[in-house]
């Protein structure tokens, strides 16, 4: 059976742009339903490609449909449109949906002609883009292909969410929490699947009007930041201070309301959630001659990061409460939260937590495709590599060098060779451009479409940061490390290993200096484990830098600029290459310098 998994709507960033404001330059750019767009192929339950479409239309995290993801994915398997049995979208905006948002808004506490407004908006947006008539006709706009409606399943955000993470897990029986911005309705859920069989603890069901993440993303806006983007950042931040001893977001803002739930101060506030900006001000004391000072940023951060950590611990001891299963699957955008995933398994009772690289949103569409294959009693074949996407032979590359013959020069070196050198070259103070093999799924640069540098340099983050990245200055990187050395480095606690960069670690001290560059200023790293069998070219190389430096780890920092997707092919690397300060770049077999 083929089934290809997809997510992007075309039409929502010009339809909240008209109805909300909300448009591709504004901060609220990365906020709009739909983002990270993608696609993903399963063929008889095997995931044989995926790719996101900013990695094609080269727009970070895109709501347009995924027409160069899905002709790529198909292309791989010399498939045509028509070959494919079922597609799977990740979100399903029903009629009952519809229905209940209509009587939401009726009911809602602000004056009628404002109601009238909002429900004709809300119609405007769920037929020009969520309705299943709407995603049919934006099919057919961009592929030209008519779909069958009995082909299009629409699958519920979350449970594409969670069909991702079992994909990944690798576990049977499991506990699960889906926790993100919003899903059709509600923002978090909570529940258990056992022989099989899903099933939703609807007690612990936390409405989208509630949203943590929701209300972090607020949090990221105040200090200055992109929403539904840059949250990393405030959790970056947090780990340059401690937060004040009575947390404002958990005396004024959040309430918990029994186990496993909790409520935000203003959910029900009819201004949306920028009511919440002015309440920062009132419970920091933050003002214009302040917000900007990198210690108010830090104390706010903190305490958001200790909120965030602080509600999760409190849904997820009820979930302990109601379950005996011990392994835990988390998916959703809070998910890429990996400090908080490290104390969450560390300090509660379930024994493995596992976290997937398409945690957010990207991983939809591998989730929607997953769960109509589980619905239709096709076995999924146990997949783990998030090496997914296009990949680029010999001919093509050099195909791409000589049309940038007059700016770089090249070699291509024996097999093998070429990971002698790029060791050689790292064992100094040098930043390379590293591109090998299929692009990487997710978020994350997991060691193909990476820029790499030695850990030892004290100053090497600064020098990436402002000469390379072009981003700010307290942004740490991740070290790359053998999956067999990651104990005698870090202290691992419950886990074996972190393929994925999804957990952070304590350095153990006796590196913090070896490997300076890749250790934040709380002296933890958020690590990439890498064995021979899940990359075995990364793999050769650390052992051989290791054996050159004694040093066991690796920068690792996606290929990219801030602000731009991770690079996909070889022109998309080359331009990076030229337009920072990287030393050099490593294209498969070739050493790319410039002239």
């Amino acid at each position: 059976m083929i089934i290809l998994g997809y997510n992007g709507f075309s039409r929502v960033a010009e339809l909240f742009g008209k109805l909300y404001g909300y448009t591709q330059d504004s901060v609220d750019r990365h906020s709009f339903l739909g983002h990270d767009a993608a696609a993903a192929l399963f063929i008889d339950g095997e995931l044989v490609a995926a790719v996101e479409e900013e990695r094609m239309n080269r727009q970070k995290k895109t709501t347009a449909f995924p027409a160069n993801a899905m002709r790529w994915c198909l292309d791989q398997a010399g498939l045509d449109y028509g070959d494919v049995d079922y597609y799977a979208f990740g979100w399903q905006f029903s009629a009952e949906f519809a229905d209940s948002a209509i009587v939401r808004l009726a009911n809602a506490p602000i004056p009628p002609e404002y109601k009238f407004q909002a429900i004709a908006g809300f119609g405007e947006l769920y037929t020009g883009a969520f309705s299943k008539t709407a995603i049919l006709e934006d099919f057919a706009r961009h592929t030209g292909h008519t779909l069958p409606e009995e082909k299009l399943i629409t699958v519920p955000h979350h449970r594409a969410h969670l069909a991702c993470g079992r994909t990944f897990a690798g576990f049977g029986d499991a506990a699960f929490i889906i926790s993100d911005g919003q899903a059709e309705q509600d923002s978090a859920i909570m529940g258990e699947i056992r022989d099989g069989r899903v099933k939703v603890f609807e007690q612990f069901t936390i409405d989208s009007a509630n949203s943590i993440a929701q209300l972090f993303a607020e949090i990221t806006r105040y200090l200055g930041f992109t929403p539904n983007n840059d949250e990393y950042k405030v959790m970056g931040l947090g780990g340059f201070g401690e937060p004040p001893e009575k947390n404002p977001f958990l005396s004024e803002v959040v309430s918990f309301d029994g186990p496993g739930r909790y409520s935000l101060a203003l959910a029900n506030d009819p201004r949306g959630p920028r009511a919440y900006l002015g309440l920062f001000d009132e419970i920091f004391g933050g003002n214009d001659g302040n917000r900007d000072d990198f210690d108010f940023k830090v104390r706010v951060a903190a305490a958001a990061q200790q909120m965030l950590e602080e509600v999760t611990a409190h849904q997820l001891r009820a979930l302990a409460e109601a379950t005996d299963l011990r392994d835990l699957i988390y998916e959703g955008g809070v998910a890429l939260n990996c400090v908080n995933n490290t104390k969450l398994l560390e300090d509660l009772s379930f024994e493995r937590v596992e976290v997937s690289f398409g945690a957010s949103d990207p991983g939809v569409s591998i989730g929607a495709a997953a769960h109509v294959a589980r619905e239709k009693n096709v076995p999924i074949a146990p997949a783990t590599s998030p090496y997914l996407g296009p990949e680029y032979g010999a001919e093509e590359i050099r195909g791409t060098l000589d049309g940038y013959a007059d700016s770089l020069t090249w070699e291509e070196l024996p097999d093998g060779a070429i990971v002698t050198k790029t060791a050689e070259l790292l064992s100094g103070k040098t930043v390379i451009g590293w591109f090998q093999g299929r692009t990487e799924y997710g978020p994350r640069a997991l060691g193909n479409r990476s820029i790499l540098a030695n850990p030892s340099h004290a100053d090497m983050k600064d020098v990436i940061n402002t000469r390379v990245k072009h981003r700010e200055p307290f942004r740490p990187f991740a070290p790359l490390v053998l999956e067999e050395d990651a104990h005698r480095v870090f202290v691992m606690g419950k886990k074996e290993r972190s393929p994925y960069m999804t957990f952070v670690f304590p350095v153990r001290p006796e590196y913090t200096e070896t490997i300076a560059a890749a250790t934040h200023v709380d002296a933890t790293s958020r690590i990439q484990t890498v064995t021979d069998e899940s990359n075995p070219r990364l793999a050769r190389l650390l052992r051989e830098f290791t054996a050159l430096t004694d040093v066991p780890c690796l920068v690792n920092t996606s290929f990219n600029v801030a602000g731009e997707p991770i690079v996909c092919s070889p022109k998309d690397a080359v331009e990076c290459f030229l337009g920072t300060d990287i030393d050099y770049l490593v294209l498969g077999d070739f050493l790319v310098t410039k002239r």
